[in-house]
């Protein structure tokens, strides 16, 4: 049986926390008897879409209580897309306290183990590296986020973090190298890869976008490149369980 997703009202979270006045959610449930780990699906810059959506799929599968909050609820994307990607950089605004919110719905949740992780891509990776530093993630997925300005001060503290770029990224050149130099530096536990042959978003699994702009995207290189994909979420999934998983930890 596939895993099972249904929406969710995070409204209370949000709004007791400082974020969103309206926040909705998608929650996506393994199959089979839980309790299992979660983790906080944080969207890209276009939304939440079918391949956002197969991203938590996946993750089910892979046995997780999976959340995904729409970032753009208050508002719809034209509206939010700005002031969310101020918050991204910047580290400070509501977007912040929407993923708390996600975090504590998935903590309250009695098929969570209390064990819980966040993965972003794009928008969503930069969201993920400013989330790690405050102790309420056990593990975090960096696909393709811009560094913050204060990198280092941003990680001081941060969970454990697994981080993919592409190569052929000219919005983020040096990012992968700059990432895991502070890590390093910091003693955090860490695997960053960069791809040689792939560009940003290359973690989608079908193009996305207005169809108009997909060449000039691809020129970009903002394109799928399964190949890289396949080892992305091999490293993604090996880290994940050995950081939420409690049996792959002791095996």
């Amino acid at each position: 049986m596939p895993a099972t997703t249904t929406p969710v009202d995070l409204t209370e979270f949000s709004a007791a926390l400082g974020g969103s006045r309206q926040l909705r959610g998608h929650l996506t449930r393994p199959t089979g008897p839980g309790p299992w780990p979660g983790v906080v699906v944080i969207h890209e810059a276009l939304g939440i879409n079918d391949v956002m959506h197969r991203q938590a799929d996946r993750l089910a599968r892979a046995g997780y209580l999976v959340l995904m909050p729409d970032l753009f609820t208050d508002g719809g994307a034209v509206r939010c897309l700005v002031p969310t990607f101020r918050a991204a950089l910047s580290g400070r605004g509501r977007a912040f306290h929407d993923i708390e919110a996600a975090r504590t719905h998935l903590a309250r949740d009695p098929d969570c183990t209390g064990r819980i992780g966040v993965i972003g891509f794009c928008m969503g990776g930069s969201f993920a590296l400013l989330a790690v530093s405050g102790g309420d993630f056990d593990a975090a997925s960096v696909n393709y986020g811009r560094l913050p300005k204060h990198l280092e001060q941003a990680l001081t503290g941060s969970c454990p973090v697994v981080a993919s770029y592409g190569a052929r990224d000219r919005t983020l050149k040096g990012a992968a190298s700059g990432l895991e130099a502070s890590l390093d530096r910091l003693g955090i536990v860490h695997d960053v890869k960069e791809y040689p042959e792939a560009g940003h978003s290359f973690l989608n699994d079908a193009e996305v976008g207005p169809r108009t702009l997909r060449p000039l995207m691809r020129v970009a290189g903002i394109r799928p490149h399964p190949e890289s994909a396949v080892d992305a979420w091999r490293r993604i999934d090996g880290f994940f369980a050995t950081h939420l998983k409690p049996e792959s930890r002791e095996g």
